[in-house]
């Protein structure tokens, strides 16, 4: 906390204002007792607003910086594997070796659901779209693992946390292979994470299915890079869900409600569907040329970021792991490959992207690299908010373990004052 205060004038009351100091990042100017003087902040989409105290992840978008416990996430991505950073998410700290393999060891031992949860899955109509079946499965788990509610107990929050990042990649493989028609399959807990969700995709009863290595690895990658990434819509919504005390399941439910909107987690979809309605290499100068025209609607997906004012800092790896993909499944020639490749070097040297820092994101080449590997642009977001899930459970833990208050945002009215019923005559 610094000794300064801020000082606010209004009409002739002058209201003093502490000052809060992160380890990083922005002052903060502490407005809660506004309200006793009769006033709000006006703040829509909280763009200047910190909601919350929190030490897990730190986003400098200027600099595009992005850091989970302190540390760049460019070096986990290179150095860890997904289940090491849940595990610093959740505690904080890197596993020893030792707890490493208990971690490890435990989330093996919850991957499977309920056998009575697969009859769910009947109840959705076959077209329906995975991240509403999805939705509605994660919230049910909440009816099947009620032993461990009590969300006081840090214990019983461990193992909820277990059960939601073991689970999801099962629940995520079950909502693909329902659409698809094929019978759904069991983990393998002698794989790993990624390898083992790519199993479930992919394999059937009638062959043997081996993930290929480079495809797990960018699948791991896939994870990491959108394991957490600070207050956003989605991680707000579990905060706020979670602070009204509801359960954890339906809590990532929530996230998962919010995720699914086109403006938060359908990016790298959009992506998919931008290059679709391209068509054909020949035709981008015509599609650039409208994305710089400002009269025009047409808007190229997967460039810059909302919180990202200069390159986004997983965009790098995951460019990295696109190029490694496309080589290993040879479809660097591939139409709709090489059109996304000619319009990354276009944004990468035009001097109106650079110049507008209108960088490739990580949704661009997330996008590409999973539609490469064989997945439907259905799934793209049921893949993220499996690897989104320990980041709002990260979050959703910091805040029940210490102590807060039920979210309540204000507003400002602007509907008719008070006025009476007409009386009937």
């Amino acid at each position: 906390m610094s000794n300064e205060k801020a000082t606010l004038s209004v009409g002739d009351k002058t209201i003093e204002l502490p000052i809060y100091s992160g380890s990083e990042g922005p002052d903060v100017v502490d407005v809660r007792s506004l309200v006793q003087q009769g006033l709000f902040t006006y703040d829509p989409g909280f763009v200047s607003t910190a909601a919350c105290e929190s030490a897990i992840t730190f986003i400098d978008g200027a600099k595009g910086i992005l850091l989970h416990r302190g540390y760049p996430i460019d070096q986990l991505a290179e150095n860890a594997d997904y289940l090491e950073v849940c595990y610093l998410l959740l505690h904080g700290e890197l596993p020893t070796p030792e707890e490493d393999e208990r971690f490890r060891t435990t989330v093996n031992n919850h991957t499977m659901i309920h056998d009575q949860m697969s009859h769910f899955f009947n109840g959705f109509r076959r077209d329906a779209h995975p991240m509403a079946i999805m939705c509605g499965v994660v919230g049910a788990l909440s009816a099947f693992y009620h032993d461990t509610m009590d969300m006081t107990d840090e214990h019983e929050r461990e193992i909820a946390a277990f059960r939601l990042v073991a689970k999801m990649p099962t629940i995520a493989a079950m909502c693909y292979k329902y659409s698809m028609g094929q019978p759904f399959m069991f983990p393998r807990n002698n794989l790993s994470y990624a390898e083992n969700f790519l199993q479930m995709m992919f394999a059937t009863p009638c062959e043997e299915y081996t993930a290929n290595p480079v495809i797990a690895k960018a699948m791991d990658r896939i994870f990491i890079l959108h394991a957490d990434h600070e207050q956003n819509a989605s991680t707000s919504t579990v905060r706020l869900a979670g602070s009204t005390g509801a359960n954890p399941f339906a809590c990532i439910a929530s996230g998962i409600a919010a995720l699914w909107g086109p403006a938060h987690g359908g990016a790298n979809e959009a992506v998919l569907t931008m290059l679709g309605e391209i068509g054909d290499e020949s035709r981008i100068e015509e599609y650039v040329a409208k994305a710089k025209d400002k009269d025009d609607p047409f808007r190229l997906m997967g460039f810059g970021h909302r919180v990202y004012k200069n390159f986004d800092p997983r965009a790098k790896v995951m460019r990295e792991t696109c190029h490694e993909v496309l080589k290993e499944l040879g479809l660097e020639d591939d139409p709709l490959f090489k059109m996304a490749q000619k319009l990354e070097k276009i944004a990468l040297e035009d001097e109106y992207f650079v110049q507008r820092k209108l960088y490739p994101n990580v949704d661009f080449y997330s996008g590409i690299i999973l539609k490469a590997i064989g997945i439907p642009t259905s799934m793209f977001t049921v893949i993220f908010a499996l690897s989104r899930t320990i980041g709002w459970f990260a979050h959703w833990n910091e805040m029940v373990s210490t102590s807060y208050r039920i979210g309540r945002p204000r507003q400002l009215y602007t509907g008719p004052s008070k006025r009476d019923y007409p009386k009937k005559k």
